[in-house]
Order: C-alpha cells, then structure tokens, then sequence
C-alpha cells in the first residue's frame, strides 16, 4: 500500500517488514531508515547492491533465509533496485519469514513499475514515493544549522551550498558537515572559500570512484557507491571523468611500454602527477596494456551515448559499466 513519507510516523512499523522506498531524496529515505532501525533492537543490519544479487540468487536466498548469529532480527536494504529483483521480492514475500526487514531503495519509478505496483497493491506491504527537498525546506535547515553553530554567512552563500544538493537534504547536511569542519574555529566563511570548498567535495567522490574502479579495487568502489548518493544528474561527470583519467592513463601505458621502467614513467609524466596519486597511478599501469585501453575509451564513449540517450535509466547504465570493470573478467 501507498504511504506518503509525512504520514509514515502514523503507523505501526511492527506490523510491517518489506518497504519499498522510491525517489530522488536519500535523506529522506535514511531518515525513514533509521526510524525503522530505532524500533527495532538487537538487529543485524546489512546493505547490498541490486547487481550483486542478480549475480548470485542462490547465495542471496540463502542469506535471507539464515538466521542471524548475533540477533534476533535481520534488515537488509538493497540499494539501486529496479523491477529486475521483482521475483526475489515476491519468493521472499511467499514465504514470510519470521524476524525478517527488508528494505528497497530505488531511483525513481514509473508508475507502470512492476515493482512499484506490487508493493502498492499488497495490503502488508509499505511503498513510499520521495521527492527533492523544496528550495525553503532546504534553505530552513542550513539557516538552522548556521544559527546554531553560530556561524555568520550571507544569505546568497547559503543559496550557493543549496544549489549543488540537487533537493536532497543529505547532500546538504555532507555540505555542512564539511563546511564545519574546515571552519574549525573560526565563525565565518567567505565567497571565495566556500566555492573552494564546494567545489573540491563535489569533485573528490568522483575522481576516487574512477580511479578505485580502474585499479580494480571492488571493496572501495562498493563503499563509494553507498556512501554517495549518486544521481542520473551526475552520471555523465563520471563517464566524462572516466574518459579523462583513462585518456592519460593511455599516454602513459605508451610510454610504459616503450621504457619498461614505471618509476621513471611516472616521474616524468606531463603534467606531473599529484603526489596522492602516484601510488594509484602505478597500479593503472601495471593493470592495464595500452591495447586494453583503447578499447575501453571506446566502450566508455559509447556509454555516453547510451547514457544521452536513456536519461531516464542512466544511473543504471553506468552501474553496469562500473560493475563489468571490477569483475574478474576485467
């Protein structure tokens, strides 16, 4: 059934254990979260990505099937799922498991969602559409927060912070946090180091997501994953960043393979190389053969076409992507 998220406080969670969450507001969705966690003590908590499940059905059901070794309870909350684990729900809903919480987050669904209309039209079954923050909702909560820490800034750097969290309060409360931390002491910020600041936080999930995946580090890609909340919006600055970073990776896989010595490679790299991404670098260049390379600029450039192409399903697209290069067959 349908349960719009300001009415869900009116509910017994205790009579519920399968929530479908769906829409483009993540803080919202792990406000919901926790206020599911908070009524629920002792329990095993664990995360999982959609395409991890697909890939290992049986391993996945016998997982929900085990009972805990540590609790009493289990909630496991699947993240980027679309209709394609539809038949996974539905076996786990037959068989009614007993200290069981399972938790769905997906993008945004269309109504003809089969998923979606399982979840809405089942009576035992909680589904509840999100939406991005209003620009007041947001600019309430930074104003408080300022207020609060008894920081002064201007009205305008507070719109600047709120313009880069595409409606969604988790963006800006990652915004703050940082922004707090960089202040340390102080009880001001200013235009120009704000915009520093705003613009080396959005850049650095990206840029250590690609590199992460590039030298085939699949724990520290997932923790990316799941720590950023990632949006269509934001896919063709990742597939861009990929094209970027592997573009030089090229020129220098070249010259590795003309010297055979990667020390010096590296040294001699133009541009340098940033010192933080030496170690990163070399481990590129010892994964990847300049052959395999250009290869991959050309499935990266055709991602980008599909990602133009299906805006709607891009975010699904690149995970695919980012999936296929941290498999053992990349």
């Amino acid at each position: 059934m349908i349960v719009k998220e300001f009415e869900f406080n009116k509910i017994n969670i205790n009579n519920y254990n399968l929530y479908l969450l769906h829409g483009k507001n993540e803080g919202l969705k792990k406000e919901t979260i926790s206020k599911i966690i908070s009524k629920n003590e002792n329990i095993e908590i664990q995360k999982l990505d959609e395409k991890q499940i697909l890939e290992n059905q049986e391993l996945f059901m016998d997982e929900i099937l085990s009972s805990s070794l540590f609790s009493n309870k289990k909630l496991i909350i699947i993240n980027r799922a679309t209709d394609k684990i539809l038949k996974n729900i539905e076996s786990i809903y037959d068989k009614k498991i007993n200290g069981l919480i399972l938790i769905i987050n997906s993008e945004s669904l269309e109504k003809k969602s089969k998923l979606r209309s399982f979840f809405e039209k089942e009576k035992e079954l909680i589904s509840i559409p999100f939406y991005p923050d209003t620009t007041q909702t947001l600019s309430f909560l930074a104003n408080k927060f300022f207020r609060e820490k008894k920081i002064s800034i201007s009205q305008s750097n507070i719109n600047l912070i709120i313009n880069k969290c595409n409606g969604d309060r988790e963006f800006l409360e990652n915004e703050l946090s940082k922004i707090e931390l960089f202040l340390y002491k102080k009880k001001n910020i200013e235009t120009y180091e704000l915009s520093k600041l705003i613009n080396l936080i959005e850049n650095h999930g990206v840029s250590e997501l690609v590199d992460s995946c590039l030298i085939n580090n699949s724990k520290k890609v997932s923790l990316i994953l799941n720590e950023n909340n990632f949006n269509n919006e934001d896919c063709i600055i990742i597939i861009r960043t990929f094209l970027t970073k592997t573009k030089k990776i090229l020129k220098l896989a070249n010259n590795y393979a003309k010297n055979n010595n990667l020390e010096m490679t590296v040294a001699e790299a133009k541009p340098p190389i940033f010192w933080k991404e030496k170690e990163a670098v070399k481990l590129q260049l010892q994964r990847w053969k300049p052959d395999i390379l250009k290869k991959l600029i050309s499935n990266i450039n055709q991602v980008e076409l599909e990602l133009k192409k299906n805006s709607q399903s891009s975010l699904s697209i690149l995970m695919n992507f980012i999936f296929e290069q941290i498999s053992p067959k990349a």
